[in-house]
């Protein structure tokens, strides 16, 4: 079993800033790739970015430049730093890994408001 715990959401001014961790319950060096993915509200799940084993990152247009996804593996955590957070950005966050042993795991999410 794998576990994602997602932490560091909350409310924040329009321009402030956020950084989200995603705290796994094995070594992520046992999964190909982690990223974050977000729903705001009557909306599908988005993919915000993505970072693989080797460190390869990705990241949807809506974000770069604002948004950057780390990883530090000594403590198996992820992190999703945001920047010039704007009111549509507003959404829960989830955390997720894909493991060809583990397969395709998920956080519970945690809430970001922006407000205007």
């Amino acid at each position: 079993q794998v576990q994602l715990v997602e932490s560091g959401g909350g409310l924040v001014q329009a321009g402030g800033s956020l950084r989200l961790s995603c705290a796994a319950s094995r070594s992520i060096f046992n999964f190909n790739g982690m990223g974050w993915y977000r729903q705001a509200p009557g909306k599908q799940r988005e993919l915000v970015a993505t970072i693989t084993s080797g460190g390869t990152t990705n990241y949807a247009d809506s974000v770069k430049g604002r948004f950057t996804i780390s990883r530090d593996n000594a403590k198996n955590t992820v992190y999703l730093q945001m920047n010039s957070l704007q009111p549509e950005d507003t959404a829960v966050y989830y955390c997720n890994a894909v493991s060809v042993v583990f397969g395709d795991r998920w956080g519970q999410g945690t809430q970001v408001t922006v407000s205007s």
